[in-house]
């Protein structure tokens, strides 16, 4: 037997009882018990499937999941019957863990209500795309109010001004509407904004909307500093001087405010100093 042979049957052997021993390995791994560790667990409520804000919860809207009670989720429920019958007040996904933050108070129904929060009120403008910023008003964001008014008597004296500022947008458009902007990532062409007001704000947009017209500026949901302006007016835009004064009755008297007239400078005094005959004398000539 020569050298190469002698090389190729020592090779064999080696590969045949390696693979006699990782087989064996092999029955010994499987032979041992699968040991199993228990996690506790308990029961959370999800949603079913996606819920819109406004949707009354049934039974069929949600579900019963193993959850770690190592790990429970703050506020959530663990039993269908205390959560079917309320109104959702934040959009939840499939799967989502149902919590006290996303519903609305037992009795308290379904639909935009639930919504508002204590203290603020709920008011309605009806918008155009340019008004609308292009469609991309939509709910949770939030935008600023700007009123454009003209006087009554039609005069030269336009103002635009922000009036209210940093406010929350809680519907736009239809249900419809809303969730095919959700679906295709496009803006919602809608006519009408919900906005959430505190009642002072309310009545200041109601007045602007009767008394002007309104648009609405979008915001950046991080810039949280109120917008403060002097506004606009329309002489200040053309370049052209401010209107005169307004005549003002009090009484029986007309007081009209003239405006204050330039003040002529003081002329210049000279001294002039004059001989006549044996006379010397000095006149100021202005």
């Amino acid at each position: 037997m020569n050298r190469n042979t002698r090389t190729v049957v020592v090779l064999a052997i080696a590969v045949l009882m390696a693979a006699v021993a990782a087989f064996g390995v092999y029955l010994a791994v499987r032979s041992m018990p699968v040991r199993e560790v228990e996690v506790i667990r308990s029961q959370a409520v999800v949603a079913s499937h996606p819920l819109a804000v406004g949707t009354l919860v049934t039974k069929d809207d949600l579900k019963l999941v193993p959850w770690p009670a190592a790990s429970p989720v703050p506020g959530s429920f663990t039993e269908l019957d205390k959560v079917v019958n309320r109104g959702v007040i934040v959009a939840t996904s499939e799967n989502e863990p149902l919590t006290e933050a996303k519903l609305a108070p037992l009795g308290s129904g379904a639909g935009l209500p639930p919504t508002i929060t204590e203290g603020m009120r709920a008011i309605s403008v009806k918008v155009n795309e340019v008004v609308g910023v292009a469609g991309f008003v939509i709910p949770g964001t939030r935008v600023d109010v700007v009123v454009t008014v003209r006087p009554p008597d039609k005069s030269n004296q336009s103002q635009s001004r922000t009036v209210l500022s940093n406010v929350q947008v809680l519907t736009a458009g239809t249900r419809y509407d809303q969730d095919r902007a959700a679906k295709e990532g496009k803006p919602i062409p809608t006519s009408v904004v919900t906005l959430l007001l505190t009642p002072e704000d309310a009545e200041k947009l109601a007045l602007a909307s009767e008394e002007g017209k309104i648009t609405l500026t979008l915001r950046n949901p991080l810039d949280q500093a109120p917008t403060k302006t002097n506004g606009a007016k329309l002489q200040a835009l053309l370049g052209e001087a401010s209107p005169p004064p307004v005549t003002k009755r009090v009484g029986e008297r007309v007081i009209a405010k003239a405006a204050p007239q330039p003040v002529a400078p003081a002329p210049k005094i000279y001294t002039v100093e004059t001989i006549r005959a044996a006379k010397r004398a000095e006149e100021e000539v202005r």
